[in-house]
């Protein structure tokens, strides 16, 4: 019989997102805002990381556990060397379904062809405006448009499906979302948009900066008609609606106004090996000093299992009631 954690609000464990670096070539303002991220900054040692032997082996235990769908994150996880071989080790899993990457894009026109051949199945990119000028200032002037352009279509010719995310916020680029789904309508590729959240301790996040959901919708409605779609599995994380008359589609993550905490099936396990039950998580649980002492797998398992059984956390339903002077994990440690 298939195993099946739940915690304590029943909700099943399904989904790993696996970090593989702290660092990223960009500085989005949302995440690793330059001058907090700047030059000096004390990233973490190299000794300190999992290796990818490590990270393989906690992916075995978890999908001993339930776990069916994989992603890589950062960071930017094509910063760090030779990720298609980590990709290859996990594709040898069994009961694996899904093997998937959050990246930026820039280098995947360098690295799709591997990591294809090596079984990552889709990739999402990280895009926040179609404008050249206002998308290098929300990334540190670190990239214009166009290489992110190039990195989806390289992503796309070598087989994987491809989808682009963009965090929406008010003042900065909500001038964006009619081109960008105008642009990504025509070629076929869904767009996700995201509420600006209040992830770590570093973006200056306000409620004012949210735009919402159903402010999203209204504007894309007005002009391209849409309808919703329903979800294609529970606690699929994108509110999915189609453009009337058509096969393309948009989704919307929407943490802030129109939470999703009751069907969250999510871990995740930063860079340094601590694993996090909530994105928005203030303290993390060490399994890298077991991975390194003398445990055993099923003692490892027990561990996890008393963590995801004791689970319940409900951060975005609750948002409103935090303290915001909580300390949270780095989005750069957890990739999202």
């Amino acid at each position: 019989m298939e195993h099946q954690l739940k915690d304590l609000r029943h909700r099943t464990l399904r989904d790993l997102r696996i970090s593989v670096t702290d660092r990223c070539n960009f500085r989005c303002r949302y995440c690793m805002p330059s001058e907090i991220f700047g030059p000096d900054y004390k990233f973490l040692p190299g000794d300190s990381i999992l290796t990818y032997e490590e990270m393989t082996r906690l992916a075995r235990i978890f999908v001993s556990l339930g776990v069916k769908k994989l992603r890589i994150t950062g960071g930017e996880p094509l910063m760090r060397k030779d990720v298609a071989s980590f990709i290859r080790a996990l594709s040898r899993l069994e009961g694996v379904e899904d093997i998937a990457m959050t990246t930026n894009g820039v280098l995947l026109p360098k690295y799709a062809k591997e990591l294809r051949a090596a079984g990552l199945m889709r990739v999402t990119v990280s895009l926040d405006s179609l404008d050249d000028q206002r998308f290098r200032s929300m990334n540190g002037g670190k990239s214009g448009v166009q290489p992110v352009l190039d990195g989806i279509d390289s992503a796309e010719q070598a087989g994987m499906k491809v989808k682009i995310n963009m965090v929406v916020q008010k003042g900065v680029n909500d001038q964006d979302i009619l081109p960008m789904a105008a642009y990504f309508r025509e070629k076929k590729q869904t767009l996700r948009f995201i509420e600006f959240m209040d992830v770590g301790n570093t973006n200056g996040w306000k409620p004012d900066n949210v735009v919402t959901k159903k402010e999203i919708l209204e504007i894309i409605h007005e002009k391209m008609p849409l309808e919703p779609v329903d979800a294609l599995y529970h606690g699929e994380v994108a509110s999915r609606y189609r453009y009337k008359g058509s096969n393309e589609e948009i989704g919307i993550i929407s943490s802030v106004s129109d939470a999703f905490c009751s069907t969250c099936s999510r871990a995740r396990i930063s860079a340094e090996g601590k694993l996090y039950t909530c994105l928005f998580a203030s303290r993390g649980h060490d399994l890298r000093a077991l991975l390194r002492s003398d445990q055993t797998d099923s003692e490892i398992v027990r561990f996890i299992e008393d963590i995801w059984q004791a689970r319940s956390d409900s951060y975005s339903e609750d948002r409103m009631i935090h303290s915001q002077q909580l300390p949270k994990i780095e989005m750069s440690h957890i990739g999202g």
